[in-house]
C-alpha cells in the first residue's frame, strides 16, 4: 500500500466520517464523534451487533434523539472488513478508521498494512510492533528509548528472581495465559501443569515471554499524539480490572491459599477504573511518553498518530519512585474511563474522552485542510 495515495484519498474528504469495528472501544468512539458533529459508522459481525444495532443506534424517541451510532455497516465476518467491497464502501462513505486491539485480532496485521485501502487514523504500521515475536517490537522500542522496562530472560533455566510468564492462551491466542515463577524448577512444574490442562500448548510456551515481575502501583498512561499541534497529551490514568484476579483479591491470604489448590488465577482483563497519580511524578509519565513518542517518529515514520498507552507500574527506588513499563498499545486503548480524570480539564478546561479527542482531531484536521496529516 502507497502511504501517500491514502493520504492523498483522506485529503479529497469534504465530510468525512469516523468508522469502526463493534467491538473494544466502538461506543467511545461513537459518542466523542456524535460531540463534535461528525457522522459514526460501526462496522458489525452477524451475530454481534445488537449492542450497536439494538441499543446505541441513534434514533429518536419521548426524550429527544437518544443513540450514539449513526449508521451500521453489517459484515459476515470482522475480517470481511478488507475485502474490495467493504473497502469500496467505506470510502465512498469517506471513512476515516480508528483501529483498537479487536480490529488487529480478527482482521490482521497483513491484511490491514496491505489490503485495507481506506484511511486509518493513526500509524497502520505500529499496529504489528505490539506483538512479542515481530521485529523492532514494543519491548525494542521501550528499551531504544531508554525507557525502564521490566528484565526479561531468554530461557526458563536463567530465572533467578519472581517472574511472569505470559504464553498465548491454548484457545484463544489473542489472550495470555499468565503464571508467575520464582526459579527453572518451579518454571518446569507450572509449565507441565498447564500443558496438562489444556490451558497453552508447546507451540506458545516456546514463545512466551518471561519477564521480571514487578511490583508497583499498576497504571496505564493514556496519551494523545497530535500531528496537528506537535504536542503530546495526557489523557488520562486507569488501571485494569481482571477475572479472576479481583475475586481473590478481595479474599484473606488463608482463602486465597485453599482456592488456588482447585481453581487458577487469570488475569483477563474486563474493565477498567479511573484513577489519579501523585502530581510530582507527572513530570516523569510526560517524560517516558515523549521519549517512547519521538523513538518511534523515528523508526516508524510518521511515528504515533492519535491515542496511545503505556501500561506499567510506579515501584520504589532509592531515590524516589519510577514508572517502568511492560507493555504498549499503539491505538485505541480500552479505557472510556479517562474522561473522569483531571489530566484534559487541566490542560483544555474540560475533560475529554479518547473518542473526543479522536472527533476533534479529524474535524480541526478537515477544517484546516490537513486531514492527509492524521492519517496513514
Amino acid at each position: 500500500m502507497v502511504l501517500s495515495d491514502v493520504r492523498k484519498l483522506a485529503a479529497s474528504y469534504k465530510t468525512p466520517s469516523v468508522a469502526v469495528i463493534g467491538s473494544h472501544s466502538a461506543l467511545d468512539i461513537s459518542s466523542g464523534a456524535r460531540e463534535y458533529g461528525v457522522r459514526s459508522i460501526a462496522v458489525c459481525q452477524k451475530g454481534r451487533e445488537q449492542t450497536y444495532k439494538k441499543y446505541y443506534l441513534k434514533r429518536k424517541s419521548v426524550l429527544g434523539v437518544i443513540g450514539c451510532i449513526d449508521e451500521i455497516m453489517l459484515l459476515g465476518k470482522f475480517a470481511d472488513i478488507a475485502g474490495k467491497k467493504a473497502v469500496s464502501e467505506l470510502q465512498k462513505k469517506q471513512a476515516i478508521f480508528v483501529p483498537h486491539r479487536s480490529f488487529s485480532v480478527y482482521v490482521g496485521y497483513d491484511a490491514i498494512e496491505n489490503d485495507f485501502s481506506v484511511p486509518i487514523f493513526g500509524n497502520r504500521f505500529l499496529l504489528r510492533a505490539e506483538e512479542r515475536n515481530t521485529p523492532k517490537n514494543q519491548q525494542w522500542l521501550l528499551a531504544k528509548a531508554g525507557v525502564r522496562i521490566p528484565k526479561t530472560f531468554p530461557s526458563p533455566d536463567r530465572i533467578d528472581r519472581l517472574v511472569i510468564v505470559k504464553a498465548s492462551e491454548a484457545k484463544r491466542k489473542y489472550e495470555r495465559a499468565f503464571f508467575t515463577v520464582h526459579s527453572p524448577h518451579e518454571y518446569e512444574r507450572k509449565s507441565k501443569e498447564m500443558l496438562s490442562h489444556g490451558l497453552i500448548t508447546e507451540e506458545g510456551l516456546e514463545s512466551a515471554l518471561i519477564e521480571e515481575f514487578v511490583l508497583g502501583a499498576q497504571f496505564n498512561f493514556n496519551f494523545f499524539a497530535s500531528p496537528l499541534t506537535g504536542e503530546l497529551e495526557l489523557m488520562g490514568t486507569d488501571f485494569r480490572r481482571q477475572t479472576n484476579l479481583d475475586g481473590l483479591l478481595r479474599l484473606t491470604a488463608p482463602e486465597q491459599t485453599e482456592i488456588l489448590k482447585i481453581a487458577r488465577m487469570k488475569n483477563i482483563e474486563v474493565g477498567h477504573v479511573s484513577c489519579t497519580i501523585r502530581e510530582s511524578l507527572l513530570e516523569k509519565v510526560f517524560e517516558v511518553g515523549e521519549k517512547f513518542a519521538e523513538t518511534c517518529r523515528r523508526e516508524y515514520k510518521p511515528g504515533i498518530i492519535g491515542p496511545f498507552a503505556l501500561q506499567g507500574a510506579i515501584i520504589p527506588t532509592e531515590s524516589g519512585e519510577e514508572p517502568v513499563i511492560f507493555d504498549v498499545s499503539f491505538r485505541v486503548p480500552g479505557s472510556p474511563g479517562v474522561r473522569y480524570t483531571p489530566y484534559g480539564g487541566y490542560l483544555r478546561g474540560k475533560s475529554l474522552s479518547v473518542g473526543e479527542r479522536i472527533a476533534l482531531e479529524v474535524k480541526s484536521a478537515a477544517q484546516e485542510q490537513r486531514l492527509g496529516e492524521v492519517v496513514t
